[in-house]
């Protein structure tokens, strides 16, 4: 009897087990691969906050353009120190 149980058992395992198991697990990472309702959220909010800094930024530029138009070849053009130097010299001439 104990020797036809271990082939019983074997058999099953192979045949229902491995097959269970693998499609389980399957099916797991199936369910895993959509966005959760939460990851969603969480996207939109970057969108969104995205979109806010863009206009942020064209505000920044609009107005830095006003005061000095050319300053996109001054930034292309040299190294930060440079930069803040050169905005320091030309407000120091405005302001005599």
């Amino acid at each position: 009897m104990a020797e036809a149980i271990v082939p019983l058992i074997a058999i099953l395992a192979i045949f229902i087990g491995m097959p269970w198991l693998f499609l389980h697990y399957r099916m797991k990472s199936k369910q895993n691969r959509s966005l959760s309702i939460e990851d969603e959220r969480m996207l939109d909010d970057l969108h969104q906050a995205a979109l806010r800094l863009e206009d942020r930024l064209q505000t920044i530029e609009r107005i830095m353009s006003v005061d000095n138009p050319n300053w996109r070849h001054i930034a292309a053009g040299s190294p930060v120190g440079e930069r803040l130097e050169d905005t320091r010299t030309a407000d120091i001439r405005r302001l005599k």
